[in-house]
């Protein structure tokens, strides 16, 4: 069974075949400090160089401002459990072998944003910092010290002028070919002979965050109350596109499932009213998940940070089928949720940041794991990215405890 078959059947709830192997993603600093602490460098992680699309190579610029031969400490590694390319981040090799791990779910190239995309722009670039305009439009400052995600200062959609204008300009419906890439053919062909998960969406499409990351978080606060027919305008806009989109590539490609990024919630529920996802989200989803479900699309994953117990029937009502990573620090329990929840497919909620405290300590959060692993419809992995306080020796017990828990469930 190959990892495409595998996933499948997992998400069948097929109790009778074992789990992926995968992890969310770690940290790059913890990456570096697992090689001097003992994992064996055969691959290192590879920063891509070349823009494609939004979809797979925001932050580019920063991440390869200084070279990009070695992993900056705040650059994530992908590990499975979050879908590659994203972000312009590199796609580990070296843990993956070391647990004979899963290879990862990959995301379509394909532009979800503006076309024409913007030019990458240099405004500043000192021994401190770069500041630059991306692909999106969105302004932003890499401070190249820290070298985590670059902070976005200035947005691209701040009134009903500038949305016309890159509504006018950038989102034509009647020629969508410019979204895809330059070796679309190559990559069908590719996406044809594979056996791995391929997902559409992913990172920055979604019914808020894709709002909030073209028009800021504190000013769409205040867009949903003062100007309503505004963000309708841009997620109806957003949704025909993605539709258009969509069409095209399940003409050409057999797709297994589709990722929202939304990351709505925050350590203490989300950052909107439900009256407010009521009305701007779930509309839009019922349209994208209905045209998806019609196209042979039936697994639907949103992702989202923090405590979002509150959400999780309002998107279960829209059709979505499956959330992560379930942050545990935030008051996610995903045996409650397995309980309340039975049909709802799980991915994460192992507490990441409990794993420096030991092997007896594992054992235990890992009690949880086991028990929901017998229910089926669920893929174990770190809430978040593996942090770099976590030592090698920690993660290998704690990995290899796992795989031998997903491996005694199934073949």
């Amino acid at each position: 069974m190959n990892g495409r078959e595998r996933f499948l059947e997992v998400m069948k709830f097929n109790k009778s075949v074992r789990s992926m192997k995968w992890e969310f993603g770690y940290w790059g600093q913890t990456v570096n400090n697992w090689y001097d602490e003992g994992l064996p460098r055969k691959e290192y992680p590879s920063i891509p160089t070349e823009i494609t699309t939004p979809t797979s190579t925001l932050y580019t610029k920063a991440w390869t401002c200084q070279g990009g031969k070695v992993l900056p400490n705040g650059i994530p590694v992908m590990a499975g459990g979050l879908y590659w390319p994203t972000q312009g981040f590199p796609l580990d090799h070296d843990v993956r072998r070391y647990f004979n791990m899963d290879y990862t779910q990959v995301m379509v190239d394909v532009n979800l944003l503006f076309d024409p995309m913007f030019e990458v722009k240099t405004l500043d670039d000192t021994d401190e910092r770069l500041t630059y305009v991306d692909i999106d439009g969105v302004k932003r400052i890499f401070l190249k010290e820290e070298a985590t995600i670059p902070s976005s200062v200035e947005w691209p959609i701040q009134d009903w002028d500038t949305w016309n204008k890159l509504k006018n300009e950038r989102m034509n419906l009647k020629d969508i070919s410019g979204r895809f890439p330059k070796n679309w053919k190559q990559l069908v062909e590719e996406y044809k002979n594979r056996d791995y998960p391929l997902a559409l969406g992913g990172y920055p499409q979604g019914l808020f965050g894709t709002l909030a990351h073209l028009v800021g978080y504190e000013k769409l606060f205040y867009m949903y109350y003062d100007d309503p027919q505004l963000v309708h305008d841009i997620l109806s806009t957003f949704t025909d596109v993605w539709l258009a989109v969509y069409s095209e590539v399940l003409d050409q490609v057999e797709i297994d499932h589709i990722h929202f990024w939304e990351d709505i919630s925050a350590g203490k529920g989300s950052m909107v009213s439900l009256d407010v996802v009521r009305e701007f989200m779930l509309p839009y989803y019922k349209k994208v998940i209905a045209f998806l479900k019609a196209r042979g699309v039936d697994i639907i994953f949103v992702d989202t940070d923090g405590d979002c117990n509150a959400l999780i029937p309002l998107f279960v009502s829209a059709g979505v089928t499956g959330m992560y990573p379930f942050e545990t620090h935030c008051g996610m329990d995903i045996v409650k949720v397995r309980k309340e929840y039975p049909d709802l497919q799980i991915l994460g909620g192992v507490p990441k940041s409990e794993i420096t405290k030991g092997k007896a300590r594992i054992d235990e959060i890992l009690k949880p794991v086991e028990a929901v692993l017998k229910t089926g419809g669920y893929i174990p992995f770190g809430d978040h990215f593996i942090p770099p306080d976590v030592p090698w020796e920690e993660f290998k017990y704690y990995r290899n405890k796992l795989n031998g828990m997903i491996d005694a469930m199934g073949d």
